[in-house]
C-alpha cells in the first residue's frame, strides 16, 4: 500500500479497512484518519483514492490539523494538489492558530508555502472581487476572474499591439 512511520499504524489502518469503517474514521488515539497519514506519508495515490471513496479533506485530527496541514508538513506538493482538488479548505487554522502555508514556510518548504500562498489566494478570489494579494516576501500580484481579459497596453508594445501579461 504504502510506508508508513511505524508498523503500528499500519496494523491499525489495515484493520480500518477490513472492518469496513468509514474511510474518516481514525487510526489513532490522536484523531489521526487514513487521509491523515497519508498526507504525512507523501502518498498522493493513496490520497487520492481515500477522498474518491468518501474521505474528508477537511476533517480535524485532535491537534486541528486537516490532511492538508499534514502534507505542508511533510512537503508534499502532489498531496497538496490532490486536496486541494477535491476542495480541502486552505483557511482552517490547527489549534496554535497556524494555516497549512504557515506551516509549510515554518516546515522549511518554501515551494510548498509559495503553492499554498497561491491556491490560497485563488481560493478566495473565486467568490471576491478582483484584487491585490500580498505575495511573501514579494510584490502583490493581481487576480483575474473567468471571463476578464488581461490584456494592457504597454510602453514596450510595438506598432499600437497590445500586449498580453499572463
Amino acid at each position: 500500500m504504502f510506508l508508513l512511520d511505524s508498523d503500528s499504524q499500519l496494523d491499525c489502518l489495515s484493520h480500518l479497512l477490513e472492518a469496513g469503517d468509514a474511510v474518516s474514521s481514525t487510526v489513532d488515539p490522536s484523531g489521526q484518519s487514513p487521509a491523515h497519514v497519508a498526507a504525512w506519508g507523501g502518498q498522493a495515490s493513496w490520497l487520492l483514492w481515500l477522498l474518491q471513496t468518501g474521505a474528508d479533506a477537511n476533517q480535524q485530527d485532535s491537534y486541528g490539523e486537516t490532511p492538508v496541514h499534514k502534507a505542508a508538513k511533510a512537503g508534499s506538493l502532489e498531496c497538496i494538489s490532490v486536496l486541494v482538488a477535491s476542495e480541502a479548505r486552505l483557511e482552517i487554522c490547527n489549534n496554535e492558530g497556524k494555516t497549512a502555508e504557515e506551516l509549510a514556510w515554518a516546515s522549511g518548504f518554501p515551494e510548498c508555502g509559495r503553492l499554498l500562498e497561491t491556491l490560497t489566494y485563488i481560493q478566495r478570489c473565486g467568490s471576491s472581487a478582483v484584487g491585490r494579494a500580498p505575495r511573501h516576501g514579494g510584490e502583490p500580484f493581481h487576480c483575474t476572474l473567468a471571463g476578464q481579459k488581461r490584456a494592457s497596453s504597454s510602453p514596450g508594445a510595438q506598432d499600437g499591439k497590445r500586449r498580453r501579461e499572463w
